[in-house]
């Protein structure tokens, strides 16, 4: 395992964890769900455009990567909007969902261009 592949994995482990510690409100399920789904899903695809059988695969697999860190950073975004109480574990997953979809977006950008 690469260190992308391990920090998306680890990423989506420490979403799921800090999911777990927020209300059990209507408008956090929805947010529960859609984040599990997409923090997840970024590091499955990723793991699959390992193992694409073409560039085009390869391409194709860590762009879908990269939109479901975009999500991913769009439902902590909100959280933090309606928790409005400063949490340091919410901090850390924001930081590293910016960092995570520079890293995918600059793939993407570079075998885009070869």
């Amino acid at each position: 395992m690469n260190d992308l592949e391990q920090r998306l994995f680890k990423f989506a482990v420490r979403t799921i964890k800090y999911l777990r510690k927020l209300p059990a409100i209507d408008e956090f399920k929805v947010m529960k769900y859609q984040l599990t789904k997409s923090s997840t899903s970024s590091g499955a695809n990723y793991e699959e455009a390992q193992a694409g059988s073409s560039k085009a695969d390869f391409n194709n697999k860590t762009r879908i990567s990269l939109r479901e860190m975009r999500e991913s950073n769009y439902w902590l975004r909100i959280i933090k909007e309606l928790i409005e109480v400063e949490d340091s574990e919410l901090n850390e997953l924001l930081k590293e969902s910016y960092e995570l979809k520079n890293i995918l977006g600059s793939i993407v950008q570079k075998t885009r261009n070869k």
